[in-house]
């Protein structure tokens, strides 16, 4: 017996050492930064921004973006989950980890049991759409016509759990009004359709809006953040609008498989907080109206927490929708 015992107390030393020595000479190959939806979409946009930086704050990186779509981001999670826990498959993920437990009856894997947490990315303002040709201007207005023509008028999405079907989740709420929704397969097709004018209201990430309101392809009738961003300084914020309760803030969040040795995950989060001090990082984020997450965000503990709390936030909207997906 105490044999036996010797033996496993030196595999399970073998074991530590290999770990140690793994993430001392960790990444020795490509790292794949799993999307959990389409290319082109908010997510995405992100994903390729932080990938890039955090190429060059990790000596020996290359973080390659893969999309695995659909589900509302499930596929994409559940590949991580699954996934060798050795540092080579991540998933960057937005607040649908929070309302996927809630919105999915047969979730293939647990958020709060079945990751590792490298840090918090992000938070992005959302922004209410219409098609140009809509005569609403404001969300007065806005409200008003969509109480006269709810009928005929189409929310889009980019299905359920997506940050666009959560918002519109919430705007239905706060104006006492059901529309007819219209899901997509992500953010580019259904922001697409409107402005080729194919579907009349969308709520979507100012990192995938901006440059089409800026460039007028859409018309924006308010912004969910607090304040008014300055990459869109003339859109009025929901409380200037009359609409506080609409306060809908996405965030971005980084993470490993179960498991995945913490000198690794604690390479990764360094790296991750190098990044968001990047200036190319900076900049784009102010582009798009996103606010980059403090060092203190950007680490295992504060993702963490926040998801946790997330989780909790949300669970009573999903139910009170009555919103659920197999």
């Amino acid at each position: 017996m105490i044999k036996r015992l010797a033996v496993g107390v030196a595999g399970i030393a073998t074991l530590i050492a290999a770990g140690i020595a793994s993430a001392q000479g960790y990444p020795t190959r490509p790292i794949a930064l799993v999307v959990p939806f389409s290319a082109g979409g908010p997510t995405d946009t992100v994903a390729r921004t932080i990938a890039d930086a955090m190429t060059r704050a990790m000596p020996g990186a290359n973080i390659v973006v893969e999309n695995t779509g659909g589900a509302g981001g499930t596929i994409g999670g559940s590949r991580v989950a699954r996934a060798k826990p050795d540092g080579y498959t991540l998933l960057i993920h937005h607040i649908g980890m929070a309302t996927a437990p809630t919105l999915y009856r047969k979730l293939p894997y647990d958020p709060l049991k079945n990751f590792e947490y490298i840090g918090l990315i992000n938070d992005v303002p959302m922004t209410m759409l219409v098609k140009n040709d809509l005569p609403p201007n404001d969300m007065k207005e806005l409200v008003d016509y969509v109480k006269a023509n709810a009928k005929t008028l189409t929310l889009a999405n980019a299905g359920i759990g997506a940050a666009s079907h959560l918002c519109g989740l919430m705007f239905q709420a706060a104006i006492d009004q059901e529309l007819v929704t219209t899901p997509y397969k992500g953010t580019a097709p259904a922001l697409a359709d409107l402005m080729g004018g194919q579907v009349d209201i969308l709520c979507d990430q100012t990192t995938n809006t901006t440059p089409q309101i800026v460039a007028g392809k859409v018309k924006a009738i308010a912004i969910t953040s607090p304040q008014r961003i300055d990459s869109l300084k003339d859109v009025p914020t929901m409380a200037e609008s009359g609409f506080p309760q609409l306060d809908v803030t996405i965030w971005h969040g980084m993470y490993a498989p179960k498991g995945t040795p913490k000198e690794i995950v604690d390479k990764l989060s360094a790296a991750l907080q190098a990044s968001l001090k990047d200036p190319a990082v900076l900049k784009r984020f102010a582009d798009l109206g996103a606010t980059p997450s403090s060092q203190e965000e950007a680490t295992p503990q504060a993702l963490r927490a926040h998801l946790e709390k997330e989780i909790a936030r949300w669970e009573p909207v999903i139910k009170k929708a009555g919103v659920f997906a197999d």
